[in-house]
């Protein structure tokens, strides 16, 4: 949804005349694709048919990527906003651009966390190895 609002955001103004801002739709665009097709391949649990892949160390991968390339689109967003813009509405769409930006970051990089703790099995309590040491 962050990003979904950042690309929104910036799609809704006269983002063509500033190139800063094709960086930052590109970005946005391109993970917010991409999660929605990770959000979908787990709703319908295709992971379990495609077995042979770690999952745990493509999504690690994955969130990595989208924080530092969202640090870049934030970055370029928050830089490129004038507040002396004479469309006062183009100034205030680019500045929320730029704070959900921020906030889809900070999401990435929280979910960096969680998918290295499961990458490296660190969530796991005693009734789950217990459960996993029996089967």
């Amino acid at each position: 949804v962050l990003g979904l609002l950042v690309w929104a955001l910036i799609a809704d103004t006269t983002y063509h005349l500033h190139a800063a801002y094709g960086w930052v739709m590109f970005v946005s665009i391109f993970f917010w694709i991409l999660t929605v097709l990770f959000f979908v391949t787990y709703l319908l649990q295709l992971q379990l048919k495609f077995y042979m892949i770690p999952w745990p160390l493509v999504l690690m991968i994955f969130n990595a990527a989208a924080t530092i390339l969202y640090i870049t689109a934030f970055v370029t967003c928050a830089a490129a906003v004038q507040p002396t813009s004479w469309r006062q509405w183009d100034y205030n769409r680019r500045a929320a651009a730029s704070f959900f930006a921020c906030l889809t970051m900070i999401a990435y990089g929280v979910s960096t966390f969680f998918s290295f703790r499961a990458w490296k099995g660190l969530g796991s309590n005693a009734a789950t190895s217990q459960v996993t040491d029996h089967a």
